[in-house]
């Protein structure tokens, strides 16, 4: 029989247990990191050619959850994984209002420049990184202020764009899609006509090749008209649901699928859990993460 006694003391129980959750989920953000690995061959990718390639994505650079110390030790962690390459997939800019301080691009850039590779840093840029952008979105055009703080940082940035890396004389090209949710219309004075700044067909366009293509797209949902032509696909944006219990999220932007991890469509794709927190700085289930994908050499199993 139950009583009035075990009644209460279970019920303490659960909130205690909620208590302890929800501490642990603001405290995630700064305190946890992990590196995760995905060894993969994809049918498009030479199986005897291996490719180690670091990510990096949604920092949401921001005081006290994403500081510059912070930065500079995921710089470091990144660096000590010796990747070939190493890619960075967007939203470098704070996207919630639970922070001290908006860290300015001209801060977190020059920390991001400490990343090194044999085969360089490349980046693409998130839709925070135009959302919070009020004079881009007021023009409706123009280079972001995040975009020009890594250029001028000496990091590259992709807009519809592939270049042709090799290592050890063996080709691949890396292509960077434009941003699909560039422009809030509400936030605009003249309607546009679109929202995205992205153009698939061009972007691989510029495979000149029949070298391997790597794409790079912070939010994953392009994978659904990514043709066979790609190997793999690395994306961010959805923060793993940044709530994610018994490999379930309740918040699915981009849909189950997409939400996290690799997945096999036309290409091969990996969805990043990424380092920081949109909306608000909550994590639970889904700590920040670097993401390090080696292709070939070790064979199709996922780690």
């Amino acid at each position: 029989m139950i009583t009035r006694r075990h009644l209460l003391k279970f019920l303490g129980g659960l909130g205690a247990l909620g208590v302890t959750t929800t501490a642990y989920g603001f405290a995630e953000p700064a305190l946890q990191l992990r590196v995760t690995r995905y060894n993969l061959l994809p049918p498009q990718w030479p199986a005897d050619f291996k490719l180690k390639i670091a990510v990096i994505t949604d920092l949401h650079a921001c005081d006290p959850w994403m500081s510059l110390d912070r930065i500079h030790g995921i710089v470091e962690r990144t660096n000590a994984l010796d990747a070939d390459v190493i890619v960075m997939l967007g939203d470098y800019v704070a996207g919630h209002r639970k922070v001290t301080r908006f860290i300015p691009a001209g801060e977190w850039a020059p920390v991001l420049a400490g990343l090194k590779a044999p085969l360089g840093v490349h980046a693409i840029l998130g839709n925070h990184d135009w959302w919070e952008d009020k004079e881009v979105q007021r023009e409706g055009k123009g280079h972001t202020v995040a975009r020009r703080a890594l250029e001028a940082a000496g990091i590259p940035v992709y807009e519809n764009d592939a270049r042709r890396l090799t290592k050890d004389g063996r080709s691949f090209w890396l292509a960077g899609l434009g941003d699909q949710l560039a422009y809030v219309p509400a936030r605009r004075f003249r309607p546009i006509r679109r929202i995205g700044v992205d153009d698939l067909a061009a972007t691989l366009g510029k495979v000149t090749d029949s070298a391997p293509v790597i794409l790079l797209a912070h939010e994953p949902d392009i994978a659904r008209r990514v043709p066979p032509r790609v190997a793999l696909q690395l994306s961010g944006h959805t923060h793993g649901g940044q709530v994610r219990l018994f490999g379930w999220s309740p918040v699915a932007i981009s849909g189950r699928l997409l939400t996290y991890g690799h997945v096999r469509m036309n290409c091969d794709v990996v969805v990043s859990g990424g380092l920081g927190c949109s909306f608000v700085p909550f994590r639970l289930g889904v700590p920040p993460e670097i993401v390090l994908v080696t292709l070939g050499g070790q064979g199709p199993a996922v780690a």
